[in-house]
This record gives C-alpha cells, sequence and structure tokens, in this order.
C-alpha cells in the first residue's frame, strides 16, 4: 500500500503546479495574438479609415480612380453616389466607396 500512497502524493503535488502551467501554456497564443494585432489588424484598421476619409472628401473636380481600374474626373457628387465623367460624353455613376483613390490634378491629360 505504501506504494500507492507515493503516487497518491506526487500527484497533489502537480495539481499544485498546474495554474502557473496554464498560465505560461496560454502565453504563445497571446503572443501570436499580439503580433497579428500589430501585423494584420491594425493596418486593415487604419487603411479603412484612410479610405473612409477619402471617400468624405469627394469633390467636383477630383481626378479618380476607381476599383475598377477606371480613370475619370468627378463632375457630380451625391449622397452615397458620385458621377465620374471617364470620356467625351462618357459618364459612369458609381456608389462613393468604389473610389479606390484620388489622383493628383493633371493625370488624365498626361495618361
Amino acid at each position: 500500500m505504501e506504494l500507492l500512497d507515493f503516487f497518491i502524493a506526487s500527484a497533489h503535488a502537480q495539481d499544485a503546479a498546474t495554474p502557473q502551467a496554464g498560465l505560461m501554456s496560454f502565453l504563445p497564443l497571446i503572443i501570436i495574438f499580439v503580433i497579428f494585432y500589430f501585423l494584420l489588424i491594425r493596418p486593415q484598421m487604419k487603411r479603412a479609415k484612410e479610405h473612409k476619409n477619402l471617400v468624405a472628401a469627394l469633390s467636383v473636380g477630383d481626378e479618380v480612380v476607381t476599383n475598377g481600374g477606371l480613370l475619370g474626373k468627378i463632375t457630380k457628387v451625391g449622397e452615397s453616389f458620385v458621377t465620374v465623367e471617364v470620356g467625351e460624353n462618357v459618364k459612369v455613376k458609381l456608389q462613393r466607396h468604389a473610389v479606390a483613390s484620388v489622383m493628383p490634378k493633371g493625370t488624365i491629360k498626361s495618361a
């Protein structure tokens, strides 16, 4: 019976060490989450905020590139849509968030 008491005593000793080992087992997961936050989540949130500001600041006369790759000049700005002139007498109505970027003035003439 003494042999069995020896095993039971060691089992109790292991229980006392598990809270520290449990915390240490989550440490790699916490480190991975922090790395993902700084390498993926935070830059994506920054880009989304910049795009939101870009879309809010659209005005008539801006030269823009759409998500589809069209280059044109904004002729009319609405609440949720913009009208973009992509050629002579060729106007396209787009959702505001479909504008990918605003180009410098004179880009259409040089293209």
